[in-house]
């Protein structure tokens, strides 16, 4: 299956439905970092502290971890359409009164509202996988998340440009704003212009909404098991919003939070044995068998990949500068220019991990790309003060494109698991990358770069071993429709 066989120049059927869904991920990824690159001009108008930046960059990726899974099961019951629209016009709300904040309190929480936004990725892979077929999927998975990832990059280069445009102090926030319409706007487009599934197909809905069903008590156990890091994380982020350099969080305040999260786990647990028991109490026909170990391997796979690819892209810049500036003179706009070729390779790298998975077996792509990741991370942290800029360049890029091809991997085969809750399977999944940032996040603060890179190597290779116990389908997957026919979709 070539790329050039989907005929992305044009805009009708399954490419529109690609088009459309790509740019509403690019936009709601142009609002869930339109801070960042404004933070310096934010910092001298409302006066803010070091601490109190860093704050508001941790807040940005709390929400999208119970709100990913949240949005699965919304998805799967309403439709993308449905879905899509409403998210982002309810996030341009936020993001008004983000651009309105005259106190860090304000800014504080219209940035953790904000990160609601960043479950938009769950909606999009969910109708790119219902109207792609599996021969396509995983380029087609690689082209929406691989150019609607590049949103944060097209902030980075753009709202700068446009707050100065704009002048004066308040520059910033006329372009915050300019996002929030953007985003108003583009959710009456998006709704009018798709439909979540092609004509004449049905649209496959779960049977029963608040959990997954599984097909075996072990399954149902392992289910439990991986909703424990998605909880865990945000306890870690409560954590550091109450550490002397934050001191967001009172002690009594990170108690009450933390009593909060671990309540809505074991809510969660119990919705999980609730709609599953009546239902593992007799046999199951095969067809409706499923192993939800893929989804735990997938989640650890994109725990690893998007997980550490924010964390390193937070800290390679200053990474750069701190090595180079001595030794070569790099400025801090030199170094922001070297890190940018770790993300911008997301372009090419996802779509392309997503085809080669199509064409060459995914199981086998998602295992190399995450032992060249390994390798890739390993190599980084040799990089010196001595090395020429170009070599390291070189190093950055080769890591890069292992690591943005293996995400394009992992989506890849996500929905191609089981068709009717593929919103909720891709909610867990994002929902780890997520955790992921936080936990790499945190362990930055406490180790040498040298060594945070050897640790991601290990956890790469780690998760590269995994990934091998994946069950690749071979010939076909089968689904029931709504009137109970049976229906087989061939993979090869």
């Amino acid at each position: 299956m070539s790329i050039l066989q989907l005929k992305l120049l044009g805009f009708s059927g399954k490419i529109k439905i690609l088009h459309l869904t790509w740019t509403a991920f690019f936009i709601s990824f142009v609002v869930w970092f339109n801070h960042a690159p404004l933070m310096l001009m934010i910092m001298d108008s409302v006066n803010l502290t070091e601490s109190e930046v860093n704050i508001l960059l941790l807040l940005n990726f709390a929400l999208p971890i119970p709100a990913r899974i949240i949005i699965g099961m919304v998805v799967d019951r309403f439709g993308a359409r449905i879905s899509y629209s409403t998210l982002l016009a309810l996030s341009s709300l936020p993001c008004f009164a983000f651009a309105m904040a005259e106190s860090f309190q304000q800014l504080a929480w219209a940035r953790f509202c904000l990160g609601f936004i960043g479950a938009g990725f769950v909606i999009g892979i969910r109708i790119i996988g219902d109207w792609f077929p599996a021969r396509q999927v995983g380029v087609a998975e690689g082209i929406y998340g691989g150019w609607g990832n590049f949103g944060s990059a097209a902030a980075t280069i753009l709202l700068p440009g446009l707050a100065l445009y704009f002048g004066a102090e308040n520059g910033w926030r006329y372009a915050i704003a300019a996002t929030g319409i953007l985003s108003l706007a583009y959710a009456f487009i998006y709704y009018r212009n798709v439909e979540d599934t092609p004509p004449d197909v049905p649209y496959l809905k779960p049977r029963r909404s608040g959990a997954m069903e599984v097909t075996s008590i072990k399954d149902l156990f392992l289910y439990i098991c991986t909703t424990v890091p998605l909880y865990a994380a945000m306890s870690l982020l409560t954590w550091q919003l109450s550490t002397p350099e934050a001191d967001l969080l009172s002690t009594p305040w990170v108690l009450a939070i933390n009593i909060i999260v671990w309540t809505l786990f074991f809510v969660q647990a119990y919705q999980i044995v609730e709609i599953n028991a009546e239902r593992l109490s007799r046999p199951i026909d095969s067809i409706h068998h499923y192993p939800f170990k893929q989804i735990t391997i997938l989640s650890v796979a994109y725990l690893m990949t998007f997980g550490s690819k924010l964390a390193v892209v937070s800290m390679l810049p200053m990474f750069f500068f701190t090595i180079y500036r001595e030794t070569q003179a790099v400025s801090m706009i030199d170094a922001g220019l070297m890190a940018s070729s770790f993300i911008v390779m997301n372009l090419i790298a996802r779509p392309a991990g997503g085809w080669l998975s199509d064409k060459i077996g995914r199981k086998f792509s998602l295992t190399m790309f995450l032992a060249g990741t390994s390798l890739g991370y390993y190599l980084l942290s040799f990089i010196a003060g001595d090395w020429p800029i170009l070599m390291t360049i070189s190093m950055t890029v080769l890591c890069s494109i292992f690591l943005q091809a293996a995400e394009g991997a992992v989506f890849a085969i996500a929905p191609l698991i089981k068709r009717p809750i593929t919103g909720q399977i891709a909610g867990i999944v994002g929902a780890y990358g997520n955790a992921g940032a936080i936990f790499f996040l945190a362990l930055m603060g406490h180790v040498a770069p040298s060594t945070f890179f050897i640790i991601l190597a290990v956890c790469a290779l780690a998760s590269a071993i995994l990934a091998r116990y994946l069950e690749e389908p071979k010939e076909f997957i089968t689904e029931i429709m709504p009137d109970g026919t049976v229906v087989k979709i061939e993979l090869d």
